[in-house]
C-alpha cells in the first residue's frame, strides 16, 4: 500500500522529486490554509495559461478560463475560501493526500509534464460526501533555477472517458 505522504521519487531524481513536492504537499497545504503566498513562487507568470476541462472528455467543451496567472489565482483563492467554510467529519489534509496521486512525471530537458489525479473524496459533517474525481495535466519548466508551473489543463474527468 502506498504512503500518500511519501514522495515516490527519490531525492536523486531531482526534477521529479521537486515537482512532486510542489504539486502535492505544498499545493495541498496552501489550499487548506487558503494562503496563495505559499505557492505564488511556484508559477511562471509570463505566458501562463490554464485550461478548464469542465470535467468533459470532449476538448470542444474545454475553456480557456485562466488566460493569466491572476485569473487562476483569484479562482484558486475563491475555491480555497469556500472549502475552508465547509465542515468535514474527517481530517481534510489526510483525506486529500489519500485521494491524490502523482506518479507520472515526464521530464524532457528543462520541461516536464506532470499528471496529478484525484480519486476519492471527503466525508462531510452532515453525512454527505464531497467527491474528488478529476485530474490535471501540468506543464512545468525549470525557471530561474527551480521547477515551476507554466500552465495546465485541469478539471478533467478521472478516468478520462467517464463524463
Amino acid at each position: 500500500m502506498r504512503d500518500p505522504f511519501l514522495n515516490p521519487f527519490p531525492s536523486s531524481d531531482t526534477a521529479r522529486h521537486a515537482i512532486w513536492e510542489m504539486l502535492v504537499p505544498r499545493d495541498i497545504d496552501a489550499f487548506l490554509s487558503a494562503d496563495w503566498s505559499m505557492v505564488s513562487g511556484d508559477f511562471v507568470e509570463e505566458g501562463f495559461i490554464g485550461i478548464d476541462g469542465r470535467r468533459q472528455t470532449n476538448p470542444d467543451d474545454w475553456r480557456l478560463t485562466f488566460p493569466s496567472l491572476v485569473a487562476y489565482r483569484d479562482e484558486w483563492l475563491r475555491q480555497a475560501k469556500d472549502f475552508a467554510g465547509l465542515s468535514f467529519a474527517e481530517d481534510t489534509r489526510t483525506a486529500i493526500f489519500t485521494t491524490t496521486t502523482l506518479e507520472d512525471i515526464e521530464v524532457n530537458g528543462n520541461v516536464a509534464l506532470a499528471r496529478k489525479k484525484f480519486d476519492g473524496g471527503l466525508k462531510k459533517s452532515d453525512g454527505s460526501f464531497d467527491v474528488m474525481q478529476w485530474q490535471t495535466v501540468y506543464c512545468c519548466r525549470l525557471h530561474e533555477g527551480r521547477w515551476k508551473i507554466s500552465g495546465f489543463t485541469g478539471y478533467l474527468p478521472n478516468p478520462m472517458g467517464s463524463a
